[in-house]
């Protein structure tokens, strides 16, 4: 009797035993299959992503060209695809967006009021199409710099310093033109032969193109500096990264100051460099640009956005953008809104991080950046991967 007790007990024993067994063993392939399954996942999509940016950089950038490629290897992928929508910049964002230290700054600036804004224009929030706004653009930004006729400039002081030709028959027209940002996320991009495809590239204050020629191309056809850098940049005068192409320089004014007042009260008295950098290079185009320009631009902003925005001029981005498409039929932005290489690191050429360079701090970049998400005509996919905008110029719309 106790023999068989045994035996019974034995046999549940193995039995058991047996039962675990096969769940250990289904249970570890099944695991392996999806660490598998994973693996090949991901591994497509960095084929896609290298592919279409290789493809990109060869091309003429079409964004319908640059869509269908996407979609093909996609299809070509032996797993399941990626989803067919890219988080990119929201263009109904407000300062609930920001972190609440960004928030404290914008209540700060809207406090202060440098510059003394007294907007009574619409808004803020009216809505307005992606074409109404285009031409509300068009119609309410001028574009246009300091002139040897406009007081105090056409004194003798200032004799043979500005430019004798105006700036629309020096720079363009072209057909298609990029903006460069100088953000942190083009580090490591490979954009650099695209940047370079275009009839034009402007690029920001001193951003350099040695040692990093990959990401952001070798072509400067103009320059557009902040009087602030004029008057600390030490090397300015010397410094061959000013000798090529054209330079606008601008200096924020009090709201809708006209020429006189703002001469009188710059924001930095970048005046003299100015002089001393034309009698060194007298054949070089440098144009000022007409300090009302950026006010006019912020009325707009200010009219279309969501919330009140700092009182405080445009950044050197919108209004190379701005400048940008008056001079260009078509205009591609890249990484003024943020790709998938997204980084606090403000600029591509210093290890400097702040959330501020993509929100904004002083200068209304969320609303900026809004806008230009507005405007934009090209795909999401473009946004994600390139970190480019593609936006129509003044010349080529009916308003």
């Amino acid at each position: 009797m106790i023999h068989t007790n045994l035996k019974k007990k034995f046999s549940y024993f193995v039995l058991v035993f047996l039962l675990f067994a096969v769940i250990c063993v289904w249970k570890k392939g099944s695991y392996e299959a999806l660490r598998l399954q994973a693996k090949e996942f991901q591994v497509s999509r960095l084929a896609v992503g290298s592919g279409f940016q290789s493809m990109s950089t060869s091309s003429k950038q079409d964004p319908k060209q640059d869509s269908h490629i996407l979609r093909h290897l996609r299809g070509t992928a032996n797993v399941r695809s990626p989803p067919s929508s890219y988080q990119v910049w929201d263009k109904d964002s407000s300062a609930k967006n920001l972190n609440p230290r960004l928030q404290k700054i914008l209540k700060n600036y809207l406090n202060m009021n440098k510059y003394k804004v007294s907007y009574k224009g619409p808004g803020p929030g009216v809505k307005l199409s992606a074409e109404a706004l285009r031409c509300h653009l068009r119609d309410h930004v001028n574009v246009s710099m300091v002139e040897a006729t406009d007081f105090p400039f056409n004194t003798s002081e200032w004799k043979g310093y500005l430019p004798k030709e105006n700036i629309r028959t020096k720079a363009g027209p072209w057909r298609r033109c990029a903006v460069v940002s100088s953000a942190g996320s083009l580090k490591s991009s490979q954009l650099g032969k695209e940047i370079d495809n275009h009839d034009a590239v402007l690029r920001f204050n001193g951003a350099p193109i040695a040692n990093f020629q990959q990401d952001v191309g070798t072509k400067t056809t103009i320059r557009l500096m902040n009087s602030q850098l004029i008057t600390t940049e030490k090397q300015f005068l010397k410094n061959s990264l000013y000798h090529e192409g054209t330079l606008i320089v601008w200096d924020p004014s009090l709201y809708h100051a006209d020429i006189p007042s703002w001469y009188k009260k710059p924001d930095y008295n970048f005046f003299e460099i100015y002089k001393n950098y034309r009698k060194l290079y007298p054949n070089q185009p440098f144009y000022m640009l007409r300090p009302q320009m950026p006010w006019e631009l912020w009325d707009i902003m200010q009219e279309i956005s969501p919330d009140w925005i700092q009182p405080n001029p445009p950044s050197s981005g919108m209004l190379g953008i701005i400048i940008m498409m008056t001079l260009c039929d078509q205009v591609d932005i890249y990484e003024f809104l943020p790709s998938k290489r997204k980084t606090d690191m403000c600029y591509y050429h210093q290890s400097f991080f702040d959330s501020a360079c993509t929100m904004g701090a002083y200068h209304p970049l969320l609303f900026e950046k809004n806008l230009v998400k507005h405007l934009n005509e090209g795909t999401d996919e473009d946004i994600y991967l390139f970190g480019k905008a593609t936006l129509s110029g003044f010349r080529s719309i009916k308003c």
